[in-house]
C-alpha cells in the first residue's frame, strides 16, 4: 500500500510539472467542456475566447458539410476540390477538418506519390484521371496535376517544354469535367515567406510533425521567388471562367480554414442550408484569381510584397 501511496505521488507530481507547451488540448475539447464545474480529478485549463468561437463556427459548418453529404448521395452530385498551394500553408490541416465527420465511403482524399516508371510513361493526367468522382462522391486532391505549374519546373522535375504544354492543357481538361457535371473547386492556400518559416521551424521541434518533413521543404524558402513566378504563369494560364482559382488567405490556419469552408458551401446547393449571411466569408481571406494575378501584377518587380 505504502508503495503504491508513493508511485501516485510521483505520478502527481510529473503531472504538475507538465507546462501548457508539452501538450495541446484536442479540438472540440475547450468547448465540450466550456460549462463544466470544478471538481475531483478535474483541472482548470484556460483558452482564449476566439478558439471557443472557433471551435463552434467549425462544428457548424462541419454539420453542414454532412448536410451537403447527404444531398449528394441522393441526387448523384460530384465534387472535386483541388486543394494546391506553397509547403505547409495549411491544406492539409483544412482537408482535414472538412472530411472529419463525413461518411469515407462517399469521401475520398488523395495524396499521390511520385509517379513510378509506368505511370511516368503514361498521358500525364493519366494517373489523376482515375481517381475522379462517381455520383454522389467528393474527391479532394491535397496536390494535383498542378504539381507540373509549380513545384516540378522549380525542382527540375519536368522540362520547360512539359511545363508549356501542361498550362496549355490544363484548362481543356478542366472545362470538359465541369461539362461532365462535376462540380471543380480550385483552391491555392497563400502563405506569407515569414510564416513559412516559422511553421518549418515547429516540425522540426515537435515530434508529431516530423512526418511533414521533406528534402523539398528545406528549398522552399531558398526558391521562394522562383515559386513566385510560376504562381504567376500557373493563374495567368489556367484561371478561367469555367474553373476559377480561390485564393485563401492562410497566415491564420483556423480563419483559413473556416472561411474555406464557407465559401465551398456557398457555392452549392442542398436541403436544410444555412442562411446566406451565416456562410458569409471574409474577402480579406478568400480572394478572386482575378484580384490576386492584378496584386501580383502590381509587385511582380517586389517578390517580397507578394504573397506566396
Amino acid at each position: 500500500m505504502a508503495d503504491k501511496k508513493k508511485n501516485k505521488k510521483k505520478s502527481c507530481k510529473k503531472q504538475k510539472q507538465l507546462s501548457g507547451n508539452d501538450f495541446k488540448l484536442l479540438e472540440n475539447t475547450a468547448s465540450k467542456n466550456e460549462n463544466r464545474k470544478k471538481g475531483k480529478g478535474t483541472t482548470a485549463i484556460y483558452v482564449k475566447n476566439w478558439h471557443l468561437e472557433y471551435e463552434q463556427e467549425l462544428k457548424t459548418l462541419q454539420i453542414e458539410l454532412m448536410k451537403l453529404q447527404k444531398h449528394m448521395k441522393a441526387n448523384g452530385d460530384r465534387v472535386l476540390a483541388i486543394f494546391e498551394g506553397r509547403d505547409a500553408a495549411g491544406k492539409g490541416g483544412t482537408i482535414k477538418r472538412i472530411i472529419a465527420n463525413l461518411n469515407p465511403r462517399n469521401t475520398r482524399v488523395m495524396a499521390l506519390t511520385k509517379p513510378n516508371e509506368t505511370e511516368a510513361s503514361q498521358w500525364y493526367f493519366q494517373r489523376y484521371t482515375t481517381h475522379l468522382p462517381a455520383a454522389g462522391e467528393m474527391v479532394i486532391f491535397d496536390r494535383s496535376w498542378y504539381n507540373r505549374a509549380m513545384v516540378e519546373p522549380v525542382m527540375g522535375f519536368c522540362t520547360d517544354e512539359q511545363n508549356k504544354r501542361f498550362l496549355k492543357d490544363a484548362p481543356m481538361l478542366e472545362e470538359l469535367l465541369v461539362k461532365s457535371g462535376i462540380k471543380l473547386f480550385k483552391f491555392y492556400f497563400s502563405v506569407s515567406k515569414d510564416i513559412q518559416r516559422e511553421r518549418f521551424d515547429s516540425r522540426k521541434d515537435d515530434p508529431l510533425k516530423q512526418y511533414k518533413l521533406s528534402p523539398v521543404d528545406n528549398l522552399a524558402q531558398k526558391y521562394w521567388n522562383k515559386y513566385s513566378v510560376r504562381k504567376f504563369q500557373m493563374l495567368s494560364e489556367t484561371n478561367r471562367s469555367i474553373a476559377p482559382w480561390t485564393i485563401i488567405r492562410s497566415d491564420v490556419k483556423k480563419k483559413a480554414r473556416i472561411n474555406c469552408m464557407k465559401y465551398l458551401l456557398s457555392q452549392m446547393e442542398y436541403d436544410d442550408k444555412l442562411p446566406a449571411a451565416d456562410l458569409e466569408y471574409d474577402p480579406e481571406i478568400v480572394v478572386s484569381g482575378i484580384t490576386e494575378l492584378q496584386n501580383m501584377e502590381r509587385n511582380i518587380m517586389n517578390p517580397d510584397k507578394l504573397h506566396g
